[in-house]
């Protein structure tokens, strides 16, 4: 048989399938482990020889024997429904019962005002301002490092979040303080630019086809991350290019900054977001403009903040004083 006219292989066509319905590659990613996990756990059977009663035993193996939070059982499941649903289109139907992992309910780190500035004390150049954005705009660490040029009004005070998480675009606030260091920031990428293009240099990431459709989109400065990384990398093509600066990096940086500012309870970079919605939520700010702030599909993700805030919460108190 001709090696073209044969049929593409399972994970091939998984990814395929999730790149036409624009998942994200974290998502392909974690997405594609399950499923060859699943595969390797059933003694590599094709997923059509198996259905819901394998599935149900592979999930409880991972809560029962690997002890998976519930989180890690629930993405499992979403991959192996995605696999039966648009790969073999043949839904899984109803599981049954199942063993669950467990769910604790824990509240998030949230820090004051005075602790967040100890902490960004500890940052410096544009570690400090990713830090300060991900607490003054509520941002998720990876909205930060995917930051382009043109997402900024400075005129409007907003910061454009372009395909956040679920695929969203949304815009949330601007803080005052922040514009001094974003508008070198941004002269910094003009910099950068200019000395790509006199030599030569690697082009920078755009999304989908937009290469294609806008030869010159990669060589204007409203296209240029605000943080790129330190040197180019290889895109999927093989091509030489230009991406946003690794989301690890800035992971470690604030890390290390949580720990020298000696908190009781350090945290990480979401903790300064959830910082963020706290702050709002004490203000009196209403929690479904927060909500929108925030990027929250669902306003009961966006009440655990409530519950951090205790005494606080709009100006509600004890009743014993």
């Amino acid at each position: 048989m001709d090696m073209h006219s044969r049929p593409p292989k399972l994970m091939d066509r998984v990814k395929a399938t999730m790149r036409v319905k624009r998942y994200s590659p974290r998502t392909e990613k974690t997405y594609c482990y399950w499923i060859r996990f699943f595969i390797r756990f059933h003694g590599v059977r094709h997923p059509l020889s198996m259905g819901a009663p394998e599935v149900k035993v592979f999930l409880e193996y991972l809560a029962m024997e690997r002890h998976v939070a519930a989180a890690t059982q629930n993405q499992a499941l979403n991959a192996l429904v995605f696999l039966y649903r648009h790969i073999l289109e043949q839904p899984l139907g109803d599981i049954g019962e199942f063993s669950r992992a467990k769910r604790p309910r824990r509240l998030p780190v949230v820090l004051s005002h005075e602790q967040v500035t100890q902490v960004l004390s500890h940052l410096s150049g544009p570690m400090r301002l990713m830090g300060s954005l991900m607490y003054g705009s509520g941002l998720r660490l990876l909205e930060t490092c995917r930051l382009r040029v043109q997402d900024i009004d400075f005129e409007r005070q907003i910061v454009t979040v372009r395909a956040g998480k679920g695929a969203k675009d949304r815009t949330t606030l601007l803080p005052a303080i922040c514009i001094p260091c974003l508008q070198q920031q941004i002269s910094t990428a003009q910099r950068q630019l200019d000395c790509r293009l006199a030599h030569g240099r690697e082009p920078v990431t755009l999304p989908y086809a937009l290469g294609r459709k806008y030869p010159n989109a990669g060589t204007s400065l409203a296209w240029q991350w605000l943080f790129p990384a330190s040197r180019p990398c290889f895109d999927d093509t093989g091509k030489v290019v230009l991406h946003h600066i690794h989301p690890s990096a800035v992971q470690k940086a604030v890390k290390h900054a949580m720990r020298a500012a000696a908190l009781p309870r350090p945290g990480s970079c979401h903790t300064l977001r959830h910082s963020f919605a706290t702050q709002l939520l004490s203000q009196g700010t209403d929690i479904r403009t927060v909500q929108e702030l925030l990027g929250h599909k669902s306003l009961e993700t966006t009440q655990i903040y409530t519950h951090v805030l205790g005494k606080g919460f709009a100006g509600v108190r004890s009743p014993l004083g």
